[in-house]
């Protein structure tokens, strides 16, 4: 197989390592024909989600605004359901048939929550907790749902597992831990919650983003030929392939209840320094024939920096992330159309860009009641 580097030049064969590990997730599930729904499964991670659940045999139904449009979705067009609407605003007829669900919806990183702190707590806390009751009333007893290993920022070095003394730090960690509580303050009434920490997701996704970290790498690399590195570049994040949390989720999901009821569990492959990443990305992309350079700059006033163990996971429901940082940085460089560098800066894929965009033109929209 031989690629092109976008400007009709060859750039070589394209080799392709079979992956020769599992993550562990088991090959069929108990139980196939359940109703799955996901909150927010038009996102980046809801798109791979919705792919993986139906490859193993459930009924898919989402739940989502569709900020992102309807693109993503082509892919699974006639086989699954899509209830347009705001987790904010839970429809009744939601719920109805489902059997287990997958929580998804609301802001997902501090940007976004910053530039809304009411409606990141509303849409992270609040609806949380509403859904979480509505599944009470409604006798499901399983509820996955996504959280993040952002909530061990601020705590001193080390290597943090669950039981680490948390004090979110910010909107969006603040209100991704009240949801947990929420959730777990249902068991008694009846619900199974299951928390997943999610460390930083990179990866290919039909609904794709630009503003984690590996991804970015890879689109500046392309793009700007160069990688900055704040402050040097030596602070360590926890971080997992997009397919691996969404086989977490579903892990979580199919486990007997007496292994996963309440428990909480952080989902990574493995902690890199930053400067790592670059690294590996920029080896990467300069073996297409493309120059990439590093360069440090100050670091910016507030960094991240923490560290976190996934040995519960691995332990518990036999489930390790499996897919590196290469394996996906490869896969992403083969999906990206070179030829149309547009699609790299196009902002519907950086959540806060879009956002704001939408923000800005709502006002003009609703004074003329349309587009055109």
């Amino acid at each position: 197989m031989t690629g092109s580097n976008g400007n009709g030049h060859a750039r070589g064969p394209i080799l392709r390592r079979e992956p020769g590990r599992t993550n562990g997730l088991a090959p069929n599930p108990p139980e196939k024909g359940r109703t799955v729904l996901i909150t927010g499964g038009a996102g980046y991670i809801g798109t791979v989600l919705t792919g993986r659940l139906l490859e193993r045999g459930y009924n898919v139904r989402l739940l989502d605004r569709l900020y992102w449009g309807e693109g993503p979705l082509e892919a699974y067009a006639g086989r699954i359901e899509v209830e347009v609407a705001d987790v904010r605003d839970l429809p009744a007829t939601a719920l109805d048939g489902v059997d287990d669900v997958i929580h998804l919806a609301g802001l997902s990183n501090d940007p976004t929550a910053e530039y809304d702190p009411e409606a990141n707590w509303q849409m992270n806390a609040v609806a949380t907790e509403t859904l979480g009751n509505a599944c009470v009333e409604r006798g499901i007893e399983r509820i996955v749902f996504a959280s993040s290993c952002s909530l061990y920022d601020g705590l001193p070095p080390g290597m943090h597992d669950e039981t680490a003394p948390i004090t979110p730090r910010g909107a969006y960690a603040t209100s991704k831990r009240y949801g947990e509580q929420a959730l777990l303050g249902l068991m008694d009434s009846g619900l199974c919650p299951v928390i997943l920490r999610n460390g930083t997701v990179y990866g290919f996704s039909p609904r794709m983003r630009y503003d984690l970290v590996v991804n970015t790498f890879v689109k500046d690399a392309l793009l700007e030929e160069r990688l900055l590195l704040h402050g040097g570049g030596w602070m360590w994040r926890p971080l997992v392939d997009v397919r691996d949390v969404s086989d977490a989720m579903i892990a979580a999901l199919e486990a007997p209840a007496k292994l996963v009821r309440g428990e909480i569990f952080n989902v990574l492959h493995s902690n890199y320094q930053i400067r790592e990443l670059a690294m590996l990305v920029a080896g990467s992309v300069q073996l297409l024939g493309r120059s990439v350079r590093l360069e440090e700059v100050p670091a910016p006033r507030l960094t991240r920096d923490y560290e976190c163990s996934n040995a519960k996971l691995s332990q518990t429901l036999r489930f390790t992330p499996c897919r590196s940082v290469v394996e996906a940085v490869s896969q992403l460089l083969e999906e990206i159309d070179l030829s149309d560098r547009s699609k790299l800066s196009d902002p519907r894929y950086y959540n806060i860009r879009w956002l704001e965009l939408m923000h800005e033109l709502e006002p003009r929209i609703q004074r003329f009641g349309a587009v055109l």
